[in-house]
């Protein structure tokens, strides 16, 4: 995820990729759908894994160190796997005429901000906003900034409808960047999308779905996750289906038995939970309380990363674990003939990490590279930063109202829909806007013309809802 002051590379580079799975039908009173996609990092040499690793670290570190509607509704967004898990995409659309941008979809930031047609660095090869081509720019001569691990991004600070799975927001304040660090972006990924709170934002602005929630444009106020795994498949492409990213309603059809929901510690940051307990190879591990325990649920994370006392704890428990050295540095490597049994507590309920997500990587043929590893985190930051290595086990649901967190079980349908090689990978369109707000705090209106940025994906038992997918397929950035 991208937090203020935060390394976007670290985020970018955790980002996840999935295939694409067939939605099912969610019935008229149902808003659009995005879809994800996923990239495989399978052909990555263990000189490419290491730079990851130490980037992925680093910009991690960087990151966190420092009126009433007329008609509610809902929207769902097919997103996209890039690079086997290592990050996840979206579509949104910008201005007066609507076009489409790839964004990142990040939990652990609150900034939105895209690459501008003036841009000098970093930005060659990908997609670029041009205000002059919609009536509705509005610039507001104000500097923008943000910084992540492994670079930043910088421009000026703007307003303009913006519009994602069937929503519309007018005057959204964004921010047009000309400036890049190289390596920052990689195509079809134009920027990225902060799905965290105002209080962390950069640009002091209030994030797009914060303006839809607060306005009542949901029907319920809540955004939800659903990320597919091709992390453990030999014939992943680069971009597969990553699942769906859905507005104001949680999808039946992905999860199974009763979402359990824990209240936030505290309000108004980054969504953080308690970690109490953790068990490894069916060995309890020990956690402090307080806010030492507290953990960021970040979708814009690759892997977790934790206090090094504990991660070596972990470790311990698996044998054959030895600390890893140069770029490997605050990573572990362990035997890939060991099957990795992890379970994270949050709320007292156990919930269990796949050994497939828990290895990372087999660097040789006997040697694999582990998911979880040393993080130093600073000032007000969690301890634990919680990313898509445990997501994509679980639906996550992010709640506005009251603050909090929840997970279910995935359903058979959602598992066996990871690792697809038959669903196609979303596409954007240009589609109608259903749901209009205005983030001057005017009351939200219904339209037929306005347009969003959508996903249609013509199948069987299944909805096309607005696609949400973003590219990112440079190792080692964290958003």
């Amino acid at each position: 995820m991208l937090l203020p002051s935060m390394p976007l590379s670290v985020a970018l580079a955790l980002s996840l990729s999935w295939p694409v799975f067939a939605v099912p039908h969610m019935g008229s009173s149902a808003g659009q759908v995005m879809g994800l996609k996923r990239r495989s990092p399978s052909s990555r040499t263990v000189e490419e894994w290491g730079i990851w690793a130490k980037n992925h670290k680093a910009g991690l570190e960087a990151k966190y160190g420092a009126g009433q509607p007329q008609k509610r509704s809902t929207g769902t967004n097919l997103i996209t796997n890039q690079n086997s898990d290592s990050s996840y995409f979206g579509s949104l659309a910008i201005g007066t005429p609507a076009v489409s941008f790839d964004v990142i979809l990040d939990t652990g930031s609150a900034d939105l901000w895209v690459a501008g047609s003036t841009c000098q660095t970093g930005c060659e090869d990908v997609p670029t906003f041009d205000p002059t081509t919609s009536t509705s720019f509005q610039n507001q001569s104000t500097t923008f900034s943000i910084t992540y691990g492994s670079g930043q991004a910088a421009g000026a600070l703007a307003k303009d409808v913006i519009q994602m799975a069937g929503f519309s927001v007018t005057n959204q304040v964004f921010a047009v960047c000309d400036q890049i660090s190289s390596g920052l972006l990689s195509n079809p990924v134009s920027g990225l999308l902060g799905l965290g709170f105002q209080s962390i934002a950069s640009s002091k602005a209030t994030p797009l779905w914060q303006t839809l929630v607060s306005n009542g444009a949901w029907t319920d106020p809540l955004m939800a996750f659903y990320l597919t795994r091709y992390i453990n498949q030999s014939n992943a492409q680069s971009l597969e289906f990553g699942g769906s990213f859905t507005m104001g309603f949680t999808n039946t059809s992905l999860y199974t038995g009763e979402i359990d929901y824990i209240d936030l510690p505290t309000s108004g940051s980054y969504w953080i939970l308690p970690l109490s307990t953790m068990t490894v190879q069916g060995t309890q591990i020990s956690l402090p309380s307080g806010s030492a325990s507290y953990a960021a649920i970040d979708t814009g994370t690759t892997l977790v990363g934790g206090p090094s006392q504990y991660i070596a704890e972990i470790f311990a428990q698996i044998p054959g674990s030895t600390p890893g050295t140069g770029n490997f540095q605050s990573y572990y490597t362990y035997p890939c003939s060991t099957s990795v049994s992890v379970q994270l507590s949050f709320g007292g309920k156990n919930w269990s990490i796949s050994p497939q997500d828990f290895q990372l990587s087999q660097l040789t043929k006997e040697l694999c590279l582990g998911a979880f590893f040393e993080l130093s985190t600073g000032g007000s930051a969690p301890s634990w930063i919680v990313g898509d290595t445990f997501l994509k086990n679980v639906y996550s649901v992010f709640r506005y109202n009251p603050a909090s967190v929840g997970f279910a079980k995935l359903s058979d349908f959602a598992l066996a829909n990871s690792g697809s090689t038959t669903e196609s990978v979303p596409s954007a369109t240009i589609g109608s806007a259903a749901t209009s707000v205005s983030a001057t705090g005017r009351s939200p209106t219904r339209s037929t013309s306005d347009t969003i940025s959508d996903i249609k994906v013509s199948r069987t038992s299944i909805v096309s809802i607005a696609v949400f997918w973003t590219i990112m397929a440079i190792a080692g950035l964290l958003i």
